[in-house]
């Protein structure tokens, strides 16, 4: 259970609020959404699925709250109003639908619950009446106060990470600037943050790299090589977070999980065309390497068909180490550049310009 979960239930249920918890799966969902606050970069916001709970939690409490007999008899709240709800929250502005309509069932159910948390009913939604009440007590306020909280500790955080870059801007030498931004790249930060980060940084080092193209040897020109964010951080975008012209590569970011079924699951959704995969850890680039090339042998079974299809479809790999090395090579007025950057995507992906 996290801290500030459980700040609010010892609040509610000073006696038994480890009882309430145990005993309640919303709480519990709840509970497993809600690592971005303390800088998982493996845990998403999950602010859709979170703000899909709390938009019926919200009209419920004010129209049902502790009336179980009246609430049996309620179709739902309209699509429209939950939707609108949604959207002028902190950071909803850019959802959409998918939570409201399969989404949060379909993870829920995943927890071993046998029924849907949402009823979804001609075009009307509710929340069903087991899971608002633990033992004939309606948590449906304890769990409004907890997503809340949440919004509140994502706001802090964000707008922290906002201030340390006004500070790291007004510092006196590049060198302290440089070495600001060093401390910034670790394997800890938020994957929305490492994704920016690691932009600023090719976008700068990239653009100092030029090439010669052309139809024909008579016809060559020179270009420098720019790169190109695809969207937002959390956007579908088929596994493609930069796109680099005009050779046309893809880049992905990502990070050493389990196992490397994400990086084949990446390759699969561009059709096996080669991507750069710009990966969060400190471990080098060749054991990266390595540790692929083992798991694709794994994964085929010594198949040379799947073999082929997957490391040619591996251009390039990335580390911090990498993006570390690339940023001490880069003038001061890249260092800006790098700066002026993160600070401009950032606020983009959160709605704060």
């Amino acid at each position: 259970m996290r801290e500030f979960i459980e700040d609010i239930l010892r609040k509610d249920y000073p006696n038994n609020f480890e009882d309430i918890f145990n005993n309640s799966p919303l709480l519990q969902y709840l509970d497993c959404k809600m690592g971005a606050i303390y800088g998982n970069s493996k845990t998403r916001r999950s602010l859709a699925n979170i703000y899909a709970i709390y938009s019926i939690l919200y009209f419920y409490s004010n129209d049902f709250y502790n009336q179980k007999e009246l609430y049996k008899r309620f179709s739902g709240y309209p699509y429209t109003k939950l939707f609108a709800f949604c959207r002028q929250l902190y950071g909803g502005e850019k959802l959409q639908n998918h939570a409201l309509n399969s989404r949060v069932n379909g993870e829920f159910k995943n927890k071993e619950n046998n029924k849907d948390l949402i009823i979804i009913d001609n075009g009307k939604y509710a929340l069903h009446i087991d899971f608002l009440y633990v033992k004939d007590i309606d948590i449906s306020k304890t769990a409004i106060a907890i997503i809340q909280k949440y919004i509140q500790l994502l706001q802090e955080k964000d707008y922290a990470f906002v201030k340390d870059l006004e500070e790291l801007k007004i510092l006196e030498t590049q060198s302290s600037k440089l070495e600001k931004l060093i401390t910034m790249l670790t394997e800890k930060s938020e994957a929305r943050v490492f994704e920016i980060i690691s932009y600023a940084i090719l976008k700068n080092h990239y653009k100092g790299i030029q090439i010669y193209w052309g139809y024909s040897p008579e016809q060559l020109q020179q270009e420098t090589l720019t790169l190109y964010k695809t969207g937002r951080t959390n956007a579908n975008d088929g596994g493609i977070d930069f796109v680099m012209k005009p050779l046309g590569r893809f880049f992905q970011v990502t990070e050493v999980l389990e196992n490397y079924d994400k990086y084949l699951l990446d390759i699969d959704k561009v059709m096996h065309f080669p991507i750069t995969f710009v990966v969060k850890t400190f471990k080098t680039k060749i054991s990266i390497e390595q540790d692929l090339d083992n798991y694709i042998q794994a994964k085929s079974g010594g198949m040379e068909i799947i073999i082929k299809r997957y490391k040619h479809a591996i251009e390039e790999i990335i580390t911090i180490n990498e993006l570390k090395e690339w940023m001490r090579d880069l003038s001061n007025d890249d260092i800006n550049s790098v700066i002026n950057d993160i600070e401009m995507y950032y606020k983009l992906e959160m709605n704060l310009m």
